[in-house]
């Protein structure tokens, strides 16, 4: 008898999960169905229509997107500010926490205690700082110049993170290492390197989806010329207000693509999250 319960609980309980999967995904499964509708059928009647006549199903708004050069300019610039701030910051704070585990030097643990301070350092506060600095030497505005402040805002993270989690690597192994005549670099990169790859994807994606999505930062620091996408959007809302056709299809592509890269890289992350749940 308790075997059956235990079944019918289990039941239960997955029903239950497939039931709030389904309401979370209702928003991403509007929005698709929006960007495949002309504008016209989205101003007579709500998108679930879409599954009453799917002839309503057009592309046409994907073109019409692709034809708009302030969206696909500031999707190009959102990749030129995403991919270097989520590279730079896996290889400065892989090498950074390699540093703060495994070498010895002097005041290393005050330095690590400092790096770990400033992750209580909310980005508004140095949004001004930073902004009359970047003007001063000629970054404001560009796209490197959001990408330096991305960088040196994940940076605390990423060094905490990967420090705690190299930490654990056993030292025999980099003794043995050691003995068989590595050096330093060929040890990070032979024997740290592979081992830390779950916790290095999982930073990788918090880092892409951080900069992906933000809109703080490069509203503060960009101009029309380097902007992202999330500021391009907010812009046509502002300027087309019944632009729909434009701001569907777009928020779409900006939301899939992270999505994409999470799902591309779950089993790494998954693998990170429960290393370092075990650990």
């Amino acid at each position: 008898m308790s075997w059956l319960l235990e079944k019918i609980n289990g039941g239960l309980v997955r029903v239950f999960l497939i039931v709030v999967a389904l309401f979370w995904l209702v928003p991403t499964i509007g929005l698709l169905a929006s960007s495949l509708r002309s504008p016209e059928d989205m101003s007579a009647n709500g998108w679930w229509h879409v599954f009453a006549k799917p002839s309503q199903l057009t592309f046409d708004s994907y073109q019409k997107l692709l034809e708009n050069s302030d969206i696909t300019n500031s999707l190009w610039n959102t990749v030129l500010i995403t991919v270097p701030a989520t590279v730079l910051v896996v290889i400065v704070g892989a090498l950074a926490g390699y540093a703060f585990a495994w070498l010895e030097f002097r005041g290393r643990d005050w330095w690590f205690l400092i790096v770990v301070s400033l992750l209580v350092v909310p980005v508004q506060v140095a949004l001004i700082p930073i902004a009359e600095l970047f003007g001063k030497i000629g970054l404001f505005g560009t796209v490197f110049g959001v990408v330096l402040f991305h960088v040196g805002f994940g940076l605390p993270f990423a060094v905490f993170l990967l420090r705690n989690f190299f930490a654990e690597i056993p030292r025999e192994l980099l003794e043995a290492a050691r003995l068989d005549g590595a050096g330093e670099l060929r040890v990070f990169t032979r024997v740290v390197m592979p081992l830390g790859g779950p916790a290095i994807a999982s930073l990788g994606i918090f880092q892409f989806l951080w900069v992906w999505n933000d809109m703080l930062v490069a509203l503060v620091f960009t101009k029309s010329s380097t902007q992202p996408i999330t500021v391009a959007l907010q812009t046509q809302v502002r300027q087309f207000g019944n632009n729909v056709d434009v701001l569907a299809p777009g928020a779409f592509i900006s939301m899939v693509i992270p999505l994409a890269v999470f799902f591309a890289f779950q089993r790494q992350f998954v693998s990170g999250v429960m290393a370092g749940a075990v650990k």
